[in-house]
């Protein structure tokens, strides 16, 4: 008989292998959340009158931004205040190609996307060159130039702005249904996309260039190289944003797309959400999106609102609503990490 307090012998002690995985029970349960979601979405113009789903394609749009520009601050520690360029590049593109070249709306916005992504390249050259606080004036900057451009172009209305008169002959229930699935579509796939390069061995490097561009740069990583994906990637989304505003609005005024506000709206979102996570930035745009919807006829008080609240967080909750919800117990539901189990 062995005496309970005796330690086992080799033979009798059972060694286990740590497990690492990826999933978890979170992130099954988000996964799943995240698929219904979608699903219910797609079928809500059919259920609830189009007046409500023209406010949620609001939505499906700061969640495009808010994401993109956590690709870009949260895990490249890039922080921007111009990406409203590409907004704007991606509103007059639309009224090009639509309205002026003759493509049809739905193929015209991937390749908006696309033309935004080329366009990111030689900016980044200019904007590569500056660092800290110099590279959030310089990209502000860049962005007022492109807008400068924009104005004296006549075939773009100038000043005065530009209508999408494609849009206008269709039919308004038919258009704002579309305009609602085709936010949905790009909000999934650039949210997707954010996943698969932070899970990526390019995440990987986002991270160490964040926390350290000179040691990542003696461990091997191609900081520039890096930075500059992270960089084409966010300003395509911007761009594909900015094509969805101008086809919900039908009309786009140079002050309006290229106006800062839209930086301003992405930082809020994301600080307020959480920096530096995927979950972060969906919450963020939610709650930004219903003050919005709840508060926008206080005028002055909201805005007022809206920065204090943002202050709060920063104070008290850097990590943001997430961090908030995740600060006792870990929970990943869109896992980029492994976790290892004992």
């Amino acid at each position: 008989m062995t005496d309970s307090n005796t330690p086992p012998t080799p033979t009798q002690a059972v060694r286990v292998a740590p497990r690492i995985r990826r999933f978890g029970r979170s992130s099954s349960i988000g996964l799943g959340v995240s698929l219904l979601l979608v699903i219910v979405l797609a079928v809500l113009p059919y259920a609830v009158p189009l007046g409500s789903t023209r406010e949620v394609t609001n939505l499906f749009i700061y969640v495009i931004l808010a994401t993109s520009w956590n690709l870009l601050a949260g895990f490249g520690g890039m922080v921007s205040v111009g990406q409203q360029a590409y907004i704007g590049i991606g509103a007059y593109g639309l009224v090009v190609l639509a309205d002026i070249v003759g493509m049809n709306q739905l193929l015209a916005v991937p390749a908006i996307a696309l033309v935004c992504a080329v366009v990111a390249i030689p900016i980044s050259y200019a904007a590569f060159r500056l660092v800290g606080g110099y590279f959030a004036v310089g990209t502000w900057v860049i962005a007022e130039v492109i807008r400068l451009l924009t104005i004296r172009v006549p075939e773009l209305g100038a000043g005065s702005g530009i209508s999408l008169a494609p849009m206008a002959g269709v039919d308004r229930d038919m258009r704002i249904a579309v305009g609602y699935w085709m936010a949905l579509a790009v909000a999934v796939v650039v949210v997707s996309a954010v996943i698969l390069v932070a899970r990526s061995k390019l995440g990987l490097a986002l991270t160490a260039v964040r926390d350290e561009p000179l040691a990542a740069a003696t461990s091997g990583v191609n900081v520039v190289s890096a930075k500059r994906i992270v960089f084409v990637i966010a300003g395509a989304a911007a761009g594909a944003a900015g094509a969805l505003i101008a086809m919900s609005t039908l009309n786009v005024q140079p002050n309006a797309v290229y106006g800062v506000q839209w930086s301003a709206y992405m930082i809020f979102i994301v600080v307020i959400g959480g920096v530096g996570s995927i979950e972060g930035p969906l919450i963020g745009a939610f709650l930004f999106w219903l003050l919005q919807v709840l508060l926008a006829d206080f005028g002055e008080l909201y805005l007022i609102g809206l920065g204090v609240l943002g202050i709060a967080m920063v104070l008290w909750a850097p990590g943001g609503v997430w961090g908030l919800i995740t600060r006792r117990r870990r929970i990943d539901l869109f896992p980029i990490g492994y976790r290892l189990d004992a």
